[in-house]
């Protein structure tokens, strides 16, 4: 994004359908309610073009609904060499895809790669564990550990704006 007042953010898991979505959904929520809509920009992509054009996976779609997170608009699409420049933060749920997408990040670009769970305030985990061939208890820790990380990632981003940093 070109507006320094601005901060663009954007998650990455493998399909783009279950983790990633998710933490779109949480994220934009709380962006929303600091009223900082305007000032940051909100996406999600996956590392593989498996389910490009698809909405989330059903399950993630239900219990992130069960927990005020409306995820239906979202459309699966494929992480793009142009994200690179476009956004401020590329969050990787795992370290699979963080390797994928640091693989892909060229050189100038690399600082802005990092995993979700770094933000996380009260839980460790080094990664948001992919729930789509597990049981229904996996999505509800995939948004145990979202809504975590994603509470210390708005930490981080109004701290940001508040320096203009991006």
């Amino acid at each position: 994004m070109t507006d320094a007042a601005s901060l663009s953010v954007l998650f990455v898991c493998m399909g783009n359908i279950c983790r990633s979505p998710t933490a779109h959904g949480v994220f934009l929520h709380k962006v929303a309610g600091q009223g900082l809509s305007e000032q940051v920009k909100v996406d999600s992509a996956g590392t593989h073009n498996y389910h490009v054009g698809s909405p989330p996976d059903e399950r993630s779609q239900a219990y992130a609904l069960r927990r005020g997170y409306d995820l239906s608009k979202q459309r699966a699409r494929q992480i793009t060499a142009s994200d690179f420049e476009t956004y401020d933060l590329i969050l990787a749920m795992d370290w699979e895809n963080l390797a994928l997408i640091q693989a892909d990040c060229p050189p100038g670009h690399q600082r802005k790669v990092r995993r979700l769970t770094e933000f996380c305030l009260t839980h460790e985990s080094a990664v948001v564990p992919d729930p789509y061939y597990g049981g229904d208890d996996g999505f509800d820790e995939v948004l145990d550990l979202v809504e975590d990380a994603c509470e210390g990632l708005l930490r981080h981003v109004k701290a940001r704006l508040a320096t203009g940093l991006r």
